[in-house]
């Protein structure tokens, strides 16, 4: 009777039919492998346990029907006496079973399952997979298959078998024939009943049926390892090579040969520091033959590292970003892990920390100043920003900053300035900023000194950050300013053929006061910047100015100067040399000038009086009469706010007939600066010492000389005062008496009434000649004091002494408190 067998549910790959016929076999089958659907072999073509691949799902009554388990749960048959087929412990793959004493089928290993009364399997003791159907044919002899590598296994006589394909690795099994092929793995050994007794694969010995119950916990734990692990059992030397895995062998891990090169670097890490001396070299030492370099030395100028050197005391220069650049690197041919420096073009701005031996501070022992200095590269790229300019300056502007030392900027190029090509670097554009200097505008009125000389062109952001300082120099030589260079100058205003000396030269900017000072040469700019240097605090938020014993320069406090008597004239119209009196009232070869060749009706510097500094203010009476123009009003209050910021006490020298007037003063607005200058006046807090040589006439006498409470003055003899000079004061004031005089003459004497005006004019400048007698102005306490000339240096010094003592101290502390917030910018 026909007996149906379903598919296998996992791989649905078809059951085949028997050899002998087309039509199912009769007898009772074994369940498909549920896993790699390997059919078993039974011994003969007839077996009826394996039909044909065509056959479709079957189903069995009674003792004979195979049942089907969808998934795992594939019946078993059951040999005559009882015996039952062992499942496959790992893959759950069923046995088939031989009947008591048949000789052709051999028993798989199973561990002990329960049975029922009939000696049915009711329970699978590894998957718990209840077992039934009845037993297989007497002559079949079943191979198991190889759950690993799908090795098909050969019938023991010449009747005709199939083997299923391999799902999983989808090695075809053939039909096995009575030509069929060998398989590439050795066939499994068998006694002479037909019995296993060696699996080719796995090497393991077959097991009879008394021997099946106590290896089969052995063979499944052996077989689970070797498929966990996946590792190839090791043949016997009577069986052939085993076959290979079709999974590839793994990588050999990339961190050992990553360590191994790691382990050739050196220990001591000299790589790294011949990198960075590799890029030290080539930063302080240009090659000759170097485009920027030839540029700079044909153009007379010093490099950026021999300004350096110049300028500061030898071997006290501290670089800070010494190998800031671009770098081109090469991977080292031998370590993939090490590269070499090709090529290093450094960053075109090196600057770091280093001393400054002031001048004009004595024969002995000279005040040394620690600074940080910058230095303009102009052979790279022009001073043009290179991607690290900007921040390294800013670091070294904030830096100076926190630690309360003095900034010198040496500008040449646009000290990393805007550049198009920079647009084509980043790859994009950008809004413009100037955040550098925030920082700069902070260290200006905390009193931090901040100079800047002016050695090649700077334009842009270089010319801005030299005049953003307190004091500021231009080279006569090789210096120029300006905010476009002479080509964009062409293209915005047409004006052709303009040189850097014809559109920002010294020239130019000294004269205008955007520059402070003129310099022959470089030399002398680093002379003047020593020079301010000596005369300054390190922070004058914190610091007084620094002092040097008195007769430092061999000059006395008491010395007398004679001449200073009659240096000014008793003719109210000759003029006379201010420089004289400056030169013979503070200490011989310390008077130093600032603003020079700019706002010429001022006179401003600084000096020491006993050795200690002190900041000059004059009128110069060889300009303009002495009156303030709008750009010497400019000029003083500029020279106020910085001996403000610096503790500096002021000194000044009036001779002022009061604000310059006409349509050149008007249009230039000398009352507005006249205004500034006042305010700079009365918001100072630094003491002011006024020594009253000769005029002081309208609203600037009133500003120079009314500005502090108590003041602080004292007068020569020479001086005079009023609302107005005597010269156009007296027609004004009686105008009216002058004409009525005038017209009376002309009616009793036509001819005669100048005359008469004259004589009235002159008794009337008579009258206040004697009336303006600066004794009358001392006998109702207006002046508090007026002085012998020659003694005008003992009482200066003695003023200047006493301000450096209690008072400097409590200056220090209300600045320290806030209580005095002094403004430079």
């Amino acid at each position: 009777m026909g007996k149906k067998i379903a598919d296998d549910p996992v791989y649905n790959q078809p059951k085949g039919y028997s050899s002998s016929s087309n039509q199912p076999s009769q007898s009772e089958g074994i369940a498909d492998d549920p896993v790699y659907n390997q059919p078993k072999k039974g011994s003969s073509s007839n077996n009826a346990d394996y039909p044909s691949e065509s056959q479709k799902p079957r189903e069995r009554d009674g003792l004979g029907e195979v049942t089907e388990d969808p998934t795992y749960d594939q019946p078993q048959t059951k040999s005559s006496d009882s015996n039952a087929i062992a499942d496959d412990p790992t893959y759950n793959q069923p046995k088939s079973a031989s009947s008591g004493g048949n000789d052709n089928t051999a028993s798989e290993p199973q561990a002990p399952r329960k049975r029922d009364g009939k000696g049915e399997v009711t329970e699978d003791p590894t998957y718990d997979q209840p077992q039934t159907g009845p037993a297989s044919s007497s002559d079949s002899k079943p191979i198991a298959d190889d759950p690993t590598y799908n090795q098909p296994k050969g019938s023991d006589n010449d009747q005709s078998s199939e083997i299923a394909d391999d799902p999983t690795y989808n090695q075809p099994g053939a039909k096995d024939t009575t030509n069929q092929s060998p398989s590439q793995q050795p066939p499994p050994k068998q006694d002479g009943k037909g019995e296993v007794t060696e699996d080719p694969t796995y090497n393991q010995p077959g097991a009879t049926e008394s021997q099946s119950q106590s290896n089969a916990q052995s063979r499944a734990s052996t077989r689970l390892s070797q498929l966990t692990s996946q590792i190839a059992p090791s043949p016997t030397e009577s069986e052939a090579t085993p076959p290979t895995s079709n999974t590839s062998k793994p990588r050999k891990p990339q961190r050992k040969k990553n360590q191994d090169y790691q382990t050739l670097l050196p220990a001591d890490h000299s790589d790294i520091m011949t990198h960075i001396s590799t890029m030290q070299s080539h930063a302080r030492n240009p090659p000759p033959d170097h485009r920027g370099y030839t540029r700079q030395k044909a153009a007379g100028k010093m490099t950026a590292r021999e300004r350096i050197t110049t300028l500061l005391n030898p071997g006290s220069f501290r670089e800070v970003g010494s190998i800031t650049g671009t770098t081109k690197w090469s991977v080292d041919s031998d370590n993939p892990l090490r590269e070499n420096v090709e090529d290093f073009i450094p960053s075109n701005n090196p600057q770091g920390f280093g001393s400054v031996t002031c001048a004009r501070t004595g024969n002995g022992k000279k005040v040394v100043r620690q600074v940080y200095l910058t230095s303009d590269d102009f052979s790279i790229r022009g001073g043009h920003a290179d991607g690290h300019n900007g921040l390294k300056t800013l670091y070294g502007e904030k830096l100076a900053l926190r630690l309360k030392v003095p900034v010198v900027k040496l500008v040449d190029g646009s000290s990393g300035g805007g550049s198009v090509t920079t647009i084509q670097t980043q790859g994009y554009s950008y809004l413009p900023h100037v955040t550098i200097l925030r920082t700069v505008m902070m260290q200006l009125n905390a009193g931090i000194p901040n100079l800047g000389a002016v050695v090649g062109p700077a334009i842009g952001l270089g010319f801005a950050r030299v005049v953003s300082t307190h004091f500021s120099v231009m080279a006569a030589d090789i210096g120029s300013a300006f905010n476009a260079g002479p080509k964009v100058v062409e293209g915005a205003t047409f004006e052709e053929g303009l040189s850097f000396q014809d559109l920002g030269g010294p020239w130019v900017h000294c004269c205008n006061g955007t520059i402070d000072n003129m310099a022959r040469d470089e030399a002398e700019c680093y002379e003047q910047i020593r020079t301010v240097l000596g005369f300054l605090p390190s922070c004058g938020a914190l610091e007084a100015p620094p002092c040097l014993e008195e007769g430092w320069s061999g000059d006395e406090v008491g010395r007398e100067d004679v001449s200073l008597r009659s240096i000014i004239s008793r003719k109210k119209n000759r003029m006379y040399d201010p420089y004289r009196i400056i030169e013979s009232v503070v200490d011989r070869t310390s008077w130093f000038e600032i603003g020079r060749l700019w706002g010429r009706t001022g006179i401003v510097g600084l000096a020491r009086l006993g050795g200690r500094p002190v900041a000059i203010l004059s009128n110069n009476c060889e300009v303009n009469g002495g009156a303030l123009d709008a750009a010497g009003s400019q000029k003083l209050m500029k020279m106020i706010k910085f001996a403000d910021i610096f503790n500096l006490p002021i000194v000044q020298f009036v001779d002022v007939p009061g604000y310059a007037i006409g349509t050149v003063a008007e249009r230039s607005g000398v009352m507005k600066w006249g205004v500034e200058l006042g305010k700079a006046y009365y918001t100072s807090t630094t003491p002011i010492f006024t020594v009253l040589t000769r005029r002081a006439y309208g609203v600037a006498g009133g500003i120079m000389l009314d500005s502090r409470e108590p003041w602080m003055r004292i007068a020569w003899p020479s001086a005079n005062w009023g609302s107005l000079p005597l010269d156009g004061g007296i027609e004004v004031g009686h105008r009216h008496e002058l004409k009525t005089i005038r017209e009376q003459a002309e009616k009793e004497k036509p001819g005669s009434g100048e005359e008469a005006f004259k004589k009235k004019y002159k008794e009337l400048d008579e009258m206040y000649v004697r009336l303006m007698n600066p004794v009358r102005t001392a006998n109702v306490f207006n002046v508090e004091e007026i002085v012998d000339p020659k003694d005008t240096r003992k009482i200066c010094c003695r003023w200047v002494k006493e301000m450096y003592g209690l008072v400097m101290k409590e200056r220090l502390a209300d600045r320290a408190s806030g209580k005095i917030v002094p403004v430079f910018s």
